[in-house]
């Protein structure tokens, strides 16, 4: 507990309508660099020994680990989950477009494995956590709804619930419905750190939500994607919702009015939490 009371020094915690908010660092052996997090509590653990269930909240493309508490449209949200549900809200940060996958070709780009075997570790040494799948969800907007739900169906022994928000669910970028000079530069940044990239059914590329639909089969996982039928993203989500009802993959999917904005996520938050929340052990 040492290190983290110095981080919490080194990084005080941000100022939020309600709640207390912990910002700390958490450092990757396997990009030799610190990443900064924060972390929500409700009221209750301050004044008892009880450990609770933890849900990770992913931000998007170019955010930071603060999106979720300084540009909501409800200020305070997260701390309002993490009261009315009694868990601790993890909302780390992570590169820019990194899609929370680990690179083959840039040792720049290991999120999968600062998530996984970095800081879930460290979020159950230092805090009262209830360190199972069965009391671990994982949850977040645009890149962080891809990252969410390809971290959960890759690592279904650590997750009993996963949500995506206006997920990037394929990245193929010929069906997002953005300019040619936006998407000749995200494919440009893919192929920069994934290499020649296969698109196309059946045989999607790995490194994106729609090509692991098949590992999700038999896997004891809640699953809730959320877009709005004016975002850009909408058409990959119609695709990963078609090829999950092909498989018979139980999840719920939302479509509702609304485009890629923070007030379509801020008002997306109660709902994806609600449904993590029932699968959460206690």
């Amino acid at each position: 507990m040492k290190n983290l009371f110095l981080l919490l020094l080194l990084f005080p915690s941000l100022l939020v309508a309600q709640g207390r908010v912990d910002t700390i660092a958490v450092y990757s052996p396997s990009m030799k660099k610190n990443l900064k997090a924060a972390v929500s509590f409700p009221s209750s653990y301050a004044d008892g020994t009880s450990r609770y269930p933890v849900v990770y909240l992913l931000h998007g493309g170019s955010g930071a680990f603060s999106d979720w508490h300084q540009k909501v449209t409800e200020k305070g949200i997260v701390n309002q989950m993490a009261e009315e549900h009694q868990v601790l809200i993890i909302t780390p940060g992570v590169g820019p477009a990194s899609y929370y996958y680990d690179s083959p070709l840039l040792d720049s780009v290991r999120y999968e494995t600062y998530m996984i075997q970095e800081l879930i570790p460290f979020i159950d040494k230092n805090y009262r956590t209830l360190a199972q799948k069965e009391s671990r969800a994982i949850t977040g907007l645009s890149m962080g709804g891809h990252g969410a739900i390809t971290l959960a169906t890759k690592h279904p022994s650590l997750f009993t619930a996963a949500g995506s928000m206006s997920g990037v669910m394929n990245i193929d970028t010929d069906l997002w419905k953005v300019g040619e000079e936006f998407r000749n530069l995200r494919k440009k940044g893919q192929i920069e750190m994934l290499g020649e990239i296969n698109y196309k059914a059946p045989l999607f590329n790995p490194y994106t939500a729609v090509g692991l639909v098949d590992q999700l089969k038999n896997q004891e996982i809640s699953l809730i994607i959320d877009c709005g039928v004016d975002d850009f993203l909408i058409e990959t989500n119609r695709q990963m919702h078609s090829l999950l009802m092909e498989k018979k993959i139980d999840h719920e999917y939302i479509e509702r009015p609304g485009a890629h904005t923070w007030n379509y996520w801020t008002e997306a938050l109660p709902v994806q939490f609600f449904f993590l929340s029932k699968s959460l052990k206690r």
